[in-house]
């Protein structure tokens, strides 16, 4: 006989507890800081709307006249930021996206109706922090179109930029015709074309007759 057969009422007390105790779990556990909305095919796919890209030309008005319905942020480290980024805009580098002060800071925008515009070195480094944001449900980030690389190529005439699709081909990270070119002057070193070189067969000489 099991000796829980004996006190029946202890048993009941133990489970009472223990199904309390994973209540109580589950009431006070924290909530994850972010709940995925789309898929990532989905994300993928909203790249085909035009509704998920801010234009060079518009980039304009928000420097001049410095809405407060649109906030651009420089997804690159504050060294790169230092060095140069759009009047205006706030350095939150991809390392520190998802931290929960970031998160609360994105919410209270999406609900104040504020559009937020993500830019990188170029269009395609901040793909990936946008792409996350709509994932998670904020539907009210964009991204710049070109990056900051064909905003500094054509600052000083933003406006014309609506007649030009530039910002779709990008601008190559590095110059390897330039890094492979010699440096200091120095020419490329050739070695002269080598003639080949005739061969010629030695003739068999004849043994001489006759011995000692």
């Amino acid at each position: 006989m099991h000796i829980h057969e004996l006190n029946p009422w202890r048993t009941l007390i133990a489970l009472s507890a223990f199904v309390l105790i994973l209540i109580i779990g589950f009431l006070t556990r924290p909530k994850p800081l972010l709940t995925y909305e789309k898929t990532i095919s989905e994300s993928v796919k909203a790249l085909e709307e035009s509704d998920a890209y801010f234009y060079p030309w518009e980039l304009e008005n928000v420097i001049h006249e410095k809405p407060d319905n649109i906030v651009l942020f420089d997804i690159r480290d504050n060294f790169v930021f230092g060095q140069g980024h759009i009047p205006g805009a706030e350095n939150l580098s991809a390392s520190v996206l998802s931290r929960e002060e970031n998160i609360e800071r994105m919410k209270k925008l999406r609900d104040m109706g504020v559009t937020v515009v993500l830019y990188g070195g170029d269009e395609l480094q901040a793909n990936g922090p946008w792409m996350l944001y709509r994932q998670v449900g904020f539907n009210n980030v964009k991204l710049l179109k070109g990056g900051y690389s064909y905003y500094k190529e054509h600052k000083d005439n933003l406006a014309l930029t609506k007649n030009d699709d530039g910002y779709k081909t990008g601008f190559p990270r590095y110059d390897y015709a330039e890094m492979a070119a010699p440096k200091d002057g120095a020419a490329f070193h050739t070695e002269p074309e080598s003639k080949p070189v005739p061969v010629r067969r030695r003739e068999k000489t004849n043994v001489a007759a006759g011995g000692c």
